[in-house]
């Protein structure tokens, strides 16, 4: 076993603040410090918007209750105005026509924004294999998450979240360089 000599060598002829600045003050760049408090402050306090259109929104709605309670992780606070939100979950089918509703919302939203599509019909248009259901919101919008199932567990929910914390303490957001299908044409 190595012992570190820095850790056990005598008091010499410094003072114990000294000895205290020298072995247990953590020193860091004023910018890597506030980045991570940023990071930490917006992983700590989502205000999702929910974009609630089918069955996967009941439980969207169960997984803010109190019996798994999606405060203990920061989101309890679901805002209905785009300007104030920085999560969207898109939880259920999205036709054709709520796409250019579901975009302008999404663009309304203050940057950084993270999405989530929830559930199978958000995913991948779920069973509707129509001309009606867009086959994917990834068409439309940029997704972080995606939440299987259908519907999701609450279980799964939350996990989606934990998910999106991680993203923001790596700094990565779907949105930075994305084109929606409807700027291509």
């Amino acid at each position: 076993m190595d012992i570190n000599p820095k850790l056990v060598t005598p008091l010499g002829p410094t003072s114990e603040e000294d000895f205290a600045l020298e072995r247990l003050v953590l020193t860091t760049q004023k910018d890597s410090f506030l980045d991570w408090v940023r990071k930490w402050a917006q992983k700590n306090s989502l205000c999702p918007l929910p974009f609630g259109t089918a069955c996967c929104a009941m439980e969207y709605m169960a997984a803010q209750g109190p019996r798994y309670d999606l405060g203990r992780f920061g989101s309890e606070v679901v805002r209905f105005n785009p300007g104030q939100s920085d999560l969207m979950i898109i939880a259920g089918t999205v036709t054709e026509k709520m796409a250019p509703v579901l975009r302008k919302i999404y663009q309304q939203m203050a940057g950084p924004k993270w999405v989530i599509a929830m559930g199978a019909c958000a995913a991948s248009g779920g069973f509707y294999r129509s001309y009606h259901v867009v086959q994917g919101v990834s068409r439309e919008i940029p997704v972080d998450v995606y939440i299987p199932g259908c519907p999701p567990t609450p279980e799964a929910v939350i996990e989606g979240i934990m998910k999106i914390g991680e993203r923001i303490e790596k700094g990565v957001c779907a949105s930075e360089g994305h084109i929606a299908a409807a700027e291509l044409t």
